[in-house]
């Protein structure tokens, strides 16, 4: 198992990618340096990409070493305050009353106050990631944020510029130390400008096959080296294709390779392809397109360079 680092933040862009290293996440220079920037401003990271690039990973791996908790909001459309920050137990508020009643003991303003209390507050991730202790503040993944609404989007700003929520029954609660947060999107819609100048932005591209190679020595040591070679080389052709409705991304480069060391393939042929290109495809037009003549003929040219 890697060592973890101390809750200390990196001092240098070399300690991230050290860092990183430590958790087997291969990452470029240039991701490094804006990660470092991050933490070193203590502004969010947004990270836009296509899905499976490793974006949300990078949240996981910054918790871990930091030895800090993971507080993550998974967006959706549909996605609102009270899922979102806070809402109050209205059950339980009604409770509250119906005893207060009961025992004679209806002080409107001492039951305004008691049930509007912290007690009755049930707190969602965003109201969570504020009240991270000194020294240990969570990192925050907002995840997909491409996939809420943009009411929600523009809720946002006040957390993401002050690090506070409002709650018009209790008032302002504010970190007491920035949480580390995380912003990803598969860029499914544009995010609004005033949200993104709030954070560092990076752009999570697919690896080059190099780096790919690396990850997946690294993610999935059993892996024959000759099928790994393969592997990578016919992704990288597949990611040229146009005519993919979805490419594949560094998720399915890893389950695809899992998958052909649990079948003992050390060799990938034709045969081999089609039968598992579910694994690595996630439509039928894609995979109809690739099955065939057309996977026959990119690991026959990628064979030939292999061996050259």
């Amino acid at each position: 198992m890697p060592e973890k680092m101390s809750n200390t933040l990196p001092q240098s862009i070399d300690d991230v990618q050290s860092m990183l290293r430590d958790a087997n996440y291969v990452a470029d220079r240039s991701l490094a340096t804006i990660l470092f920037l991050s933490l070193k401003m203590g502004r969010p990271l947004f990270l836009e990409g296509e899905a499976g690039v490793g974006k949300t990973e990078i949240a996981k791996v910054l918790a871990d070493q930091l030895d800090r908790p993971l507080i993550r909001l998974q967006c959706y459309e549909g996605l609102d305050v009270s899922s979102a920050v806070y809402e109050w137990n209205y059950a339980r508020q009604m409770i509250e009353i119906r005893l207060a009643e009961a025992a004679n003991d209806a002080n409107k303003d001492d039951l305004v106050s008691e049930i509007f209390s912290e007690k009755f507050l049930i707190k969602r991730p965003l109201l969570n990631a504020l009240e991270g202790s000194a020294g240990k503040a969570p990192v925050l993944l907002i995840d997909e944020l491409d996939r809420t609404d943009e009411p929600f989007e523009a809720y946002l700003l006040e957390i993401l510029s002050d690090f506070q929520v409002t709650i018009p029954e209790m008032g302002t609660i504010k970190a007491d130390e920035t949480p580390i947060v995380i912003i990803t999107s598969n860029r499914t819609r544009e995010i609004h400008d005033a949200l993104k100048r709030r954070c560092l932005y990076h752009w999570v591209d697919y690896p080059n096959a190099e780096r790919e190679k690396e990850i997946i020595a690294l993610k999935v040591p059993g892996a024959d080296v000759r099928l790994s070679e393969q592997i990578v080389e016919f992704i990288q052709a597949l990611r040229k294709d146009p005519n993919l409705f979805k490419l594949p991304g560094i998720a399915e480069s890893l389950d695809w390779t899992s998958a052909l060391t649990e079948l003992n393939v050390i060799s990938l042929d034709p045969d081999v392809i089609n039968d598992t290109l579910g694994v690595l495809l996630k439509y039928q037009d894609d995979i109809t397109k690739i099955q065939g003549s057309e996977a026959a003929e990119i690991i026959h040219q990628i064979n030939q360079e292999i061996d050259q």
